[in-house]
């Protein structure tokens, strides 16, 4: 049985029922997985690569991932913050974290997977969507995936080419709004893990032998944002 540990942030959280409808990546990514797979979400609010990792949350998934698990690793939002306690460069704290994470996986023969940040629901005064919310950190993640020869899946670009399709009105069903344009309710939730799950499936074995066969009917409904 493989067991996928996901390390990331409040988008990526298993929340309680105190925080209802707000939903983590983490609690949606059930549906999409096989019943042998067991999801571990070691997320926790408001955390960077490096408050999680000097705050030892990453601890549970380095003395349990054996061979053949996965890491999904998946931050962010509050990397790009000024508070020294949680900020870090993107083009060099930054990276040097992710690599912590994939050393950790490797070193026990699992499976790292780095997920760059969802977007932020961001629109001006005339409904355009404004994309580049999360600045240099994607392209972090995306060069620390290239160096390292780990897969990488860019939810960023994702959510912006979809959200710039599904325009200002119809997006609010999906964020936890009014006020808030990052955390997800229920169903924005399962149609990002089914957008996650869709590029894990692009990648073949052993991505895609996690999944179930039938995906989501959010990845076909006319919109292409591959």
């Amino acid at each position: 049985m493989e067991t996928i540990f996901y390390a990331g942030d409040s988008t990526v959280t298993f929340n309680k029922i105190d925080k209802y409808p707000q939903t983590g990546l983490s609690q949606a990514l059930l549906l999409y997985v096989k019943d042998s797979v067991t999801v571990k979400s070691l997320a926790r609010n408001g955390r960077s690569t490096k408050s999680f990792l000097e705050e030892g949350l990453l601890k549970p998934a380095e003395e349990q991932m054996k061979k053949g698990d996965f890491l999904f690793i998946q931050f962010g939002h509050n990397d790009e913050k000024e508070d020294p306690m949680r900020h870090t460069d993107p083009d060099t704290t930054f990276q040097e974290n992710l690599r912590y994470f994939i050393r950790t996986a490797r070193d026990r023969g699992a499976y790292p997977v780095l997920i760059t940040p969802i977007a932020r629901r961001h629109f001006d005064e005339d409904g355009e969507f404004l994309p580049g919310s999360h600045g240099a950190y994607p392209e972090a993640v995306k060069k620390t995936g290239r160096e390292e020869g780990v897969p990488v899946v860019d939810l960023t670009s994702i959510t912006e080419q979809y959200l710039a399709v599904m325009g200002d009105v119809a997006s609010k069903a999906y964020f936890m709004w009014p006020g808030d344009n990052t955390h997800l309710k229920p169903e924005g939730a399962v149609l990002l893990a089914g957008f996650l799950c869709r590029e894990l499936k692009k990648m073949g074995s052993p991505y895609a032998d996690i999944l179930i066969e039938k995906q989501a009917e959010e990845e076909n409904k006319g919109l292409d944002v591959s």
